[in-house]
């Protein structure tokens, strides 16, 4: 196992390619489910540089990486995403999104750019390096049920010690790292609404059973539920996303259609906060004397961070970067089926700060103006080494 210095020499000189890798990948985005271009092109990076196994086709269109070191120790996942969102790239950079309506607004193009030279640092230093290094380049991270599960059921996870993931996350400054142990990230839970009634003039609603006035009724409601149903010292969400209903101003809506999300971090409380929604909807259609349904999909879990491995973070990421460059995240409501790992292996899912005034990156996720630090996927890149690494070695040394 090389030093970290050496470690960081190495991944510097690759930040050209990973630049390079990324920008690539900026501006031939794919959908979830969709990512069949995208990731061929990953697997003809992964065999240029080398790997010693890439297989394919993993859990739809993931990708398994292999690097095995000369040296016996466990096997060591890291793990990127590789899919994109439906937003029209509004940037105007050189390596805007060429495909309308789609584009890299989260980050995934520089996980898996990031992941990439993982890939060629481990394959150039595998005399060195202590097991296995399994990456994984998941499809699906964005839309519910995820590409995590299918790959896993695909064997992606057998065999594995250990799993860690990074976020590059632009509400933390370029420098900054971060995570925390325990609960992360939320659950990611979504429900929709039809709410069916009699439509009918504008001019003469007492004949019409009014949806709209309905909807609007149950998103007043359910604001209730987390203020009057749950703990107040349970974090939980609930939020409506989208409201459509009606087709001219002079038409009383006979059926309205709205959707939302739940998020929260207690299986009580998420439980609870499904039941009281169910609850609200049939009161709230009751009193208007409308029909409705509601279809409810249990998303992401939360993310759990293992105790242990959240320890290793703190004590890898301070003598990489520097005790004030690490810090404590505090949960986040937003969700990921990274969740889906960490119930299976130990690991920890951790944030590298890639936000930044003076490159443009100040845009919050999902944004059509979404942009990063570059210079981040090198501070992921040597975190995920650095990690892995250091679990080999502790592993070398238990008798």
């Amino acid at each position: 196992m090389r030093n970290h210095t050496e470690s960081a020499a190495m991944l510097e000189r690759l930040m050209p390619d990973m630049t390079a890798w990324r920008r690539h990948l900026h501006m031939h985005p794919e959908l979830s489910f969709r990512e069949e271009r995208t990731s061929a092109w990953i697997a003809e990076r992964l065999r240029e540089i080398g790997c010693d196994e890439v297989r394919t086709g993993v859990g739809g269109n993931g990708i398994v990486a292999v690097i095995r070191g000369a040296n016996p120790g466990p096997v060591v996942a890291l793990r990127a995403d590789i899919d994109a969102l439906p937003i029209q790239d509004e940037k105007d950079v050189p390596y805007r999104s060429t495909v309308p309506g789609v584009m890299h607004a989260c980050g995934h193009d520089a996980h898996t750019a990031a992941l990439l030279g993982v890939a060629a640092h481990c394959a150039a230093a595998r005399d060195g390096l202590a097991g296995e290094r399994r990456l994984l380049f998941q499809p699906a991270e964005e839309v519910t049920p995820g590409g995590a599960l299918a790959m896993i059921a695909d064997g992606a996870l057998d065999g594995v010690s250990a799993i860690y993931g990074v976020h590059l996350w632009t509400p933390l400054p370029f420098g900054t790292i971060a995570s925390a142990p325990g609960h992360i990230m939320a659950s990611e839970d979504e429900f929709a609404l039809v709410i069916r009634g009699r439509g009918g003039h504008g001019g003469m609603p007492h004949e019409t059973v009014d949806t709209i006035a309905a909807g609007a009724s149950f998103v007043q409601a359910v604001q209730t539920i987390v203020s009057r149903s749950v703990d107040p010292l349970e974090p939980a969400v609930v939020s409506i996303g989208s409201f459509h209903a009606g087709t001219a101003p002079n038409i009383i809506a006979e059926v309205c259609h709205l959707s939302g999300t739940v998020r929260t971090f207690d299986a009580e409380v998420r439980s609870r906060v499904q039941e009281r929604l169910r609850a609200v909807a049939d009161a709230v259609c009751r009193q208007f004397g409308a029909d409705h349904s509601l279809d409810w999909r249990d998303g992401y879990p939360p993310v759990v961070n293992d105790e242990r491995e959240a320890e290793r973070f703190f004590e890898v990421a301070r003598g990489l970067f520097g005790a004030d460059a690490v810090k404590r995240i505090r949960p986040l409501m937003a969700g990921e089926d990274f969740a889906y790992y960490l119930e299976r292996v130990p690991g920890c899912f951790m944030f590298v700060g890639a936000g930044n005034a003076e490159c443009g990156a100040v845009w919050p996720h999902h944004h059509p103006r979404f942009d990063i630090d570059e210079r981040a996927m090198l501070s992921a890149a040597r975190l995920l080494v650095a990690m892995a690494d250091h679990y080999a070695a502790e592993a070398a040394s238990d008798p």
